[in-house]
């Protein structure tokens, strides 16, 4: 069973993660088209960061960051010996939920073009392609996306998948 909480991003095994996505990211695109949040910018107060455990084992992580009028996805990563078992999409619906909790309008994110199984996630979630927004500039390599969130619905707050 997968549960999801909030985290710190300055635990160990949290930090682990976040790490092992940032080389991912460093080995698929150039340090130009990557935007990296270390853990202290993820421990910001308007961050909010969360974990998926799985037997006590920390084996996915993500966030959602309030910005002026939106909610931003973040650091969403699953342990690649994790990868398969829901924890991805386990992160999603806790931080969609989470985003209408705080009465965000919608949700927007940055990815790379070349990951096609995060692509493929959150368009299943509802997530549609448009342009740069923020402090995003048009890069070939990104794609940017958003969903515009529905009213808050009654859901446990430990997701489970």
């Amino acid at each position: 069973m997968i549960r999801i909480d909030p985290a710190s991003p300055l635990d160990p095994d949290v930090t682990r993660l976040i790490f092992a996505s940032h080389a991912l990211m460093d080995e698929l695109f150039p340090a130009e088209s990557n935007h990296h949040m270390m853990p202290e910018e993820l421990a910001a107060p308007n961050v909010h960061f969360f974990a998926a455990r799985r037997d006590g084992r920390t084996i996915g992580c993500g966030a959602v960051a309030e910005k002026d009028g939106y909610g931003e996805i973040k650091s969403v990563f699953v342990d690649p010996e994790a990868r398969g078992s829901g924890a991805a999409q386990a992160i999603m619906r806790m931080l969609e939920d989470h985003a209408r909790k705080l009465k965000l309008p919608l949700l927007r994110l940055e990815t790379g073009d070349r990951l096609h199984a995060a692509r493929k996630l959150y368009a299943n979630m509802g997530f549609e392609e448009r342009g740069p927004y923020g402090e995003y500039v048009l890069d070939p390599l990104s794609v940017y996306m958003e969903k515009r969130l529905a009213p808050a619905e009654t859901r446990d707050p430990a997701t489970e998948a």
